[in-house]
């Protein structure tokens, strides 16, 4: 968070923090200053300053809170074919993103920059590192997919891409449901490996690969992915009963316990 604090006849400043900027350094107590203004917003705080520092008729900084920050404060950001580890932990991201803002960095995926768009996926998948707590990462590969632009197919039509993808490949025509089923197995593997090491992404991945062999299976089977999804829904429609054990039974199934 950024402060717009206002020393009543000296001047109008930022920083991120009041006590160490204004009461250590500058030696004013709390009572002495007060706080116009805050905001996470790096670009808007910057350009307020400068407004507020022309309306109260204050000395007008000759470079921008913004400009000092990312000259003094730029992040080095580790890329690696994997990820990309920045030198901060996880409570301390956010503020040194929002510093660093426009910073680019080049991976095996393609060059990354860091905008306003993208600080809330980075903050939602970032991981703190398990060699060093005052560092964090994020996946190259799953940054990339989230900055894609395209336009996303409905879930019919996703269905229908994933059954192009695999005629292409001729998976029906030289494939068989037994080898699908292996596939099936091993991806449920991969999820349960995921799901052990609380890997959100991995996770993902796995769930993602298993809808794709279900698919390729049901179509060997004569059948359509979505066609199955609605028989099992129409199944289960109207079923009641209760939680038990983080599962629910269904009324009128005995439990074994």
């Amino acid at each position: 968070m950024y402060y717009l604090y206002h020393i009543p006849g000296k001047k109008i400043g930022v920083t991120r923090d009041l006590n160490t900027r204004v009461t250590l350094i500058q030696g004013y107590k709390e009572n002495q200053y007060e706080v116009l203004e805050q905001s996470d917003d790096i670009d808007y705080i910057s350009d307020r300053e400068i407004e507020l520092q022309k309306s109260y008729g204050y000395k007008v900084d000759r470079q921008s809170y913004k400009n000092l920050i990312n000259k003094n404060n730029k992040m080095k950001i580790n890329a690696t074919e994997q990820t990309s580890t920045f030198p901060c932990p996880l409570n301390k991201l956010k503020g040194r993103l929002m510093d660093n803002l426009g910073l680019s960095w080049e991976t095996s995926h393609g060059k990354f920059t860091i905008t306003k768009e993208n600080i809330p996926w980075i903050m939602s998948n970032a991981r703190t590192s398990m060699f060093n707590e005052t560092r964090c990462y994020i996946y190259n590969k799953a940054f990339l997919e989230s900055i894609k632009v395209e336009v996303e197919p409905t879930t019919g039509a996703r269905f229908d891409l994933i059954r192009q993808w695999a005629q292409e490949r001729g998976i029906y025509d030289k494939g068989n449901s037994h080898t699908q089923y292996v596939k099936l197995m091993e991806e449920a593997g991969e999820l349960a490996q995921a799901l052990l090491n609380k890997d959100s992404y991995e996770i993902k991945d796995a769930i993602g690969d298993m809808v794709v062999v279900l698919t390729n299976l049901a179509v060997l089977e004569g059948m359509q992915i979505e066609n199955c999804i609605d028989s099992a829904y129409n199944e289960i429609a109207n079923r009641t009963g209760t939680m038990h054990n983080g599962t629910f039974v269904k009324t009128g199934l005995k439990q074994t316990l």
